[in-house]
């Protein structure tokens, strides 16, 4: 794929923001999938250091909500100043996905790029607590770290080699995920698919400068992204 949108940002911003695979490019490649209008009012969720939410909003014309739990919010937005982007374009903020701070529908979209399987493995969350906030006839775009085929009971050494099994427990194939979100009332699911970038953004993030990188390329030079995939899933709110 290209990746104009990803591109558009020096590679040394993507390696001091990163926290995972490359996001922009996983972000760009998910966009790709859906159908959100330009001036939508999105939730970013688990924006991270903030890559995803810049990219929605200065490549992709999109007033963002930038929400995690682990990032520092003002920094995000000194980051998002130094690109140009004001407050009116995208808002960061601190918040536990499943304690949102937000009115019932008052996005007209979700992204959310390497980070629902922490939050979105139990299935009455997507109902509960983020489906709600979605206009009807809305769309969530979800980038899910994935398993080619789930392979807990007898998980592969080269996984081993930088994760635990509890670590791994995050990561599950396609058809769990389709199980898991159709036990969701009033959601469609559109598309789901294995994403064709993978491992482009892992090599770009093990290319990175930080201990949870470098954590990450004893697992990876194994042979890791032989049993590791990344999810695109497209749903709509009924």
């Amino acid at each position: 794929m290209n990746f104009p949108k990803a591109n558009s940002f020096p590679t040394s911003v993507m390696r001091e923001r990163s926290m995972g695979p490359n996001p922009l490019k996983l972000c760009e490649e998910l966009l790709a999938y859906g159908d959100i209008p330009a001036s939508s009012v999105v939730l970013d969720l688990g924006s991270g250091a903030g890559l995803t939410s810049a990219l929605l909003a200065r490549e992709c014309g999109l007033t963002v909500y930038a929400a995690d739990l682990w990032s520092d919010p003002s920094d995000n937005m000194r980051f998002f100043e130094g690109l140009g982007l004001t407050n009116r374009q995208v808002v960061p903020l601190k918040a536990d996905a499943t304690a949102l701070p937000f009115a019932t529908g008052v996005f007209d979209s979700v992204v959310s790029v390497d980070s629902y399987n922490y939050f979105g493995r139990d299935p009455e969350y997507l109902g509960e607590h983020l489906l709600p906030l979605v206009k009807r006839g809305g769309e969530l775009l979800l980038a899910i770290p994935g398993m080619v085929r789930d392979c807990h009971d007898n998980l592969p050494a080269c996984l081993l080699a930088s994760w635990t099994p509890e670590q791994l427990d995050y990561m599950h194939d396609m058809d769990w995920w389709r199980t898991n979100i159709a036990q969701t009332d009033g959601v469609d699911i559109l598309d789901m698919r294995e994403m064709a970038c993978t491992r482009e953004a892992w090599a770009d993030w093990i290319a990175c400068d930080n201990e949870y990188a470098a954590g990450d390329r004893a697992a990876v030079e194994a042979g890791a992204l032989d049993h590791l995939n990344t999810i695109a899933v497209r749903l709509r709110r009924r």
